[in-house]
């Protein structure tokens, strides 16, 4: 059974509902459509956990979506469930994918730089200063190019670039 129809609480039954009245006015093609169907079905499973399954929706939904903007969108989702479970480098993989479709992604530049500071703490503790600063320095290239894009966004990395000296931006509050 879809997970579209198993909706159990009023919220996830009223985006359905709405969803589905969407999909049937939007002046798109059906393998559109159904791109949407799927990538919908994967936002509800990933927002319930179900991470095997979301990706699986998502996966599909990449067979069917040609558009790049949609595409980017599907790809940041799948990176997110990477992320979650740890996989950094499958996820900075497909966050790149995104931003190769849609450079104009600020939260998917965010994570990015959010996997590069983990990865620097990492090191750093363990005595790789070296290594260590070149993530930091792409942690700070990514967090740049992100408030750029989101000014009013990201307040903790812009104070981390400040007090760290890493970036003379004007955007800070």
């Amino acid at each position: 059974m879809p997970r579209s129809q198993r909706n159990d609480n009023f919220i996830d039954k009223t985006f359905t509902v709405m969803a589905d009245i969407i999909l049937k006015i939007l002046p798109t093609n059906q393998k559109s459509k159904e791109a949407f169907a799927y990538y919908r079905d994967g936002m509800s499973a990933q927002g319930d956990g179900e991470y095997a399954e979301a990706l699986d929706n998502y996966y599909e939904a990449l067979k069917l979506e040609d558009d790049p903007n949609d595409r980017s969108y599907i790809l940041y989702n799948i990176a997110l469930i990477h992320t979650s479970n740890g996989e950094h480098d499958k996820a900075l993989d497909y966050y790149h994918q995104a931003l190769d479709l849609n450079p104009r992604m600020p939260q998917t530049l965010n994570n990015i730089a959010v996997i590069y500071h983990y990865r620097a703490e990492r090191l750093k503790e363990a005595g790789d200063e070296d290594q260590a600063e070149e993530y930091y320095r792409q942690a700070a290239e990514h967090w740049i190019q992100a408030i750029r894009l989101a000014p009013n966004n990201y307040i903790e990395a812009q104070n981390w670039l400040k007090t760290t000296g890493r970036s003379n931006l004007d955007v800070y509050f």
